[in-house]
């Protein structure tokens, strides 16, 4: 039982500018959704809460002066586009209370119990009335505490938003922020394009295969589904990763070779437990073996730009980007490497020359509004015969931020949602171990769990 006890709303301690903030065209094709994250303390009654409560919100204040958009509302204009309305309407921050103890929630792992710990949002309200950011801070019976942050999709990546968490830490405990920990604000720098119509076919923005005889995924998406929580030791994720780079092919009964051309460098372990979830995955849906099959994923594209973005670009810049069509059988049955590839050649398709075609690709569009998914709707179905797969392994902070009562014994997504969407990040243990969350048809659970440990 988690009892908000009050509600304020957070506005810069100073004046800001109130302006208008365009958006880029990467930007454009976001989710007007909230990115959820929790950072669970160990705190205990010596912290007195009040004081906690004011050190946040004094802190919040005083980073909005600086990410000042943040404190504004988005705008829709012409052409389903978005632009920021730097208003300093402000932050809101909730103050709540739970019954609960930290040891009643286990290992924090993300699952529907950890929601009461975030803010809600309607987003049946017009995005102008929707807070860009949303803070919850709830105290458990224990004296411990967690911070529930939520951050607009449209304006914040994962490498923008652990960097405003981590300034806005730093100001909690009495810092101040150096030049070079100042955010850049101007989209130019993302916005410059050498092309004027796009170059690729852009598959990111076509419909996913379907199974086989179905005209929708209408049925798919209304089937029951589970989540499931597997534990990879840093033993279990570099034998996925040499099992990746050492899999011959004509042992296994073909001769589909990957050329050195593409095979110039070991996979990595992205690749290689992507592949893993793949294939276990296509062999729990037990689907036909020339069922057509793909992976999502979203990349972060700063350093994949030319010239590559400043380090404290702020905004949020990632594409998505989807392997080749395969075959689900091929999946099952070729050596994982076969996998690593072809999610490898999504990432890697992802070059300055192609991202800059994709930007063409929407500015050239009369309304955008068909790239975004909308508010007030069931989001894109991603799932079966498909995944949906996010790494939090890199570009994370390895102990998280620290408002000035230690570091969080836990942070990380707090829900995964929808068939066939999965997270790869660090288990809470610190010691190297890798958490898979995924979310499939309940029917698909078991069998995957098997798979995933026999096939190691």
């Amino acid at each position: 039982m988690v009892s908000i006890k009050s509600i304020h709303t957070v506005i810069p301690t100073e004046a800001t500018p109130n302006a208008t903030l365009l958006l880029s065209e990467s930007e454009q094709i976001k989710s007007h959704t909230h990115a959820l994250t929790i950072y669970i303390y160990r705190t205990n009654h010596d912290h007195n809460h009040h004081n906690i409560i004011d050190t946040i919100k004094h802190s919040l204040g005083n980073i909005l002066i600086l990410y000042y958009p943040l404190a504004g509302r988005l705008r829709m204009i012409q052409g389903g586009r978005m632009e920021i309305d730097c208003n300093g309407k402000g932050v809101m921050l909730f103050e709540a209370e739970s019954r609960k103890t930290l040891q009643d929630y286990g290992d924090f792992m993300p699952t529907t119990a950890l929601r009461p710990l975030l803010p809600t949002v309607d987003y049946r309200e017009p995005v102008e009335n929707i807070p860009l950011v949303l803070v919850q801070v709830t105290r458990f019976a224990c004296g411990g505490l967690c911070v529930g942050f939520g951050v607009s999709n449209v304006v914040v990546d994962g490498i923008s938003g652990t960097v405003f968490v981590d300034a806005w830490a730093k100001l909690a405990r009495g810092g101040t922020l150096g030049e070079d920990e100042k955010p850049i604000l101007d989209k130019m720098v993302i916005l410059k394009s050498e092309f004027t119509a796009p170059r690729f076919e852009h598959r990111e923005f076509k419909p996913l295969p379907l199974i086989i005889g179905s005209s929708d995924a209408s049925e798919e998406s209304k089937k029951e589904t589970d989540l499931a929580i597997l534990k990879l030791t840093r033993e279990m994720a570099e034998k996925l990763k040499k099992k990746a780079n050492d899999d011959g092919c004509l042992e296994f009964g073909y001769e589909e070779a990957v050329t050195p051309q593409k095979h110039h460098r070991p996979y990595s372990r992205y690749e290689s437990i992507a592949a893993h979830i793949w294939r276990c995955a296509c062999k729990a849906r037990y689907v036909d073996h020339n069922q057509p099959t793909v992976v999502l994923t979203v990349a972060g594209v700063r350093n994949r730009l030319k010239p590559p973005l400043p380090l404290n670009y702020f905004g949020n810049a990632t594409h998505p980007t989807v392997s080749p069509t395969c075959h689900s059988g091929d999946i099952a049955s070729k050596p994982l490497r076969y996998g690593a590839q072809k999610i490898r050649e999504a990432i890697e398709l992802l070059t300055d020359e192609y991202l800059r075609s994709a930007f063409e690709f929407i500015g050239s569009q009369d309304d955008v509004g068909w790239l975004r998914p909308k508010l007030n709707s069931e989001p894109p179905f991603l799932g079966n015969p498909n995944l949906n797969i996010w790494s939090w392994m890199s570009n994370m902070p390895t102990y998280g931020p620290d408002f000035g009562w230690g570091r969080p014994l836990y942070m990380g997504p707090c829900e995964v949602v929808g068939d066939g969407r999965a997270f790869i990040m660090p288990a809470p243990t610190g010691d190297g171990t890798l958490s898979v969350v995924i979310r499939l048809q309940t029917p698909h659970l078991q069998p995957f769990e098997k798979f995933f440990y026999e096939d190691i």
